[in-house]
């Protein structure tokens, strides 16, 4: 299957074990002066090691590797004590991650490795902990009603398309001047909606675009996928992204196409 992983640019890392120590699922090693990935196993994809490196050498990447696998993690680092489950515990429900908590949790239950779950915050308590960019780290919004908002992040790239908020809901892909051009965008587009925002004509690697979509399609079940574009000719290179994962996922969901013009009005509105 194609999930997030994180890659290492070896001659960037210089090998100051910051990420090893970020990284509580034993994921990364120092190996003769740099940081190696051991096993994409351990790796969640969640980034908790990119904002302990100091040299810019980590980066998410989408590929084709094994599923993530909780109980091998904690098979991994149960040995390192109570500390290290907590962080690790704790990283996983400040993502929201709230199936892999669970695993863990019920491994060490069977395996009768004595916890305090108290010591564990809820996420809004615990955001400020480490936890990779703080900027992108994943927040659900949903039990709140300040905006139509139902998380964070929003951009694309930094999305996990197997997140919690993605599972079996409706989702709306904006470019990225939408929202600017049309006042009410919350109340008229965004209303119970998962959001995802990106700009085909000045984002890079568009292929990992097309690579996420399909993974909410086929492992998040999304029901439907409305995509919001502007008049302007580039913008269609976001509607046809939508369609080409279509076609390479294998379930066929609907997907809904709006235009707007650049005064903010909706010129088309159709099912394709």
């Amino acid at each position: 299957m194609k999930r997030t992983v994180i890659k290492i640019d070896e001659e960037l890392c210089n090998g100051c074990g910051n990420c090893v120590e970020g990284c509580h699922e034993g994921a990364l090693q120092l190996i003769d002066g740099k940081a190696v990935m051991i096993s994409d196993l351990y790796c969640d994809g969640l980034g908790a090691c990119i904002g302990d490196c100091p040299v810019g050498a980590i980066e998410l990447i989408e590929k084709e590797t094994e599923p993530y696998n909780e109980r091998a993690v904690m098979e991994r680092i149960h040995i390192k004590g109570e500390k290290v489950v907590l962080a690790h515990l704790q990283h996983l429900k400040n993502h929201n991650e709230m199936e892999w908590f669970n695993q863990g949790v019920e491994w060490c239950h069977k395996n009768k490795f004595s916890i305090d779950l108290t010591k564990i915050k809820d996420s809004a308590e615990g955001k400020g902990m480490a936890c990779g960019c703080p900027g992108s780290m994943e927040r659900d919004f949903r039990t709140d009603n300040v905006s139509a908002l139902k998380q964070w992040p929003v951009q694309l790239h930094l999305l996990n398309p197997n997140a919690a908020f993605f599972q079996g809901g409706d989702v709306l892909l904006a470019s990225d001047c939408s929202a600017f051009t049309h006042g009410s965008f919350h109340q008229t587009f965004l209303k119970n909606k998962t959001l995802a925002i990106a700009c085909p004509k000045l984002d890079s690697n568009l292929n990992s675009y097309m690579e996420k979509l399909v993974a909410m399609i086929d492992q998040s079940r999304i029901n439907t996928l409305t995509v919001l574009i502007m008049e302007v000719p580039c913008c269609g290179g976001l509607l046809q992204l939508a369609k080409r994962a279509r076609e390479s996922a294998s379930r066929n969901i609907p997907i809904k196409v709006m235009v707007m013009s650049i005064k903010g009005e909706i010129l088309s509105e159709e099912w394709i």
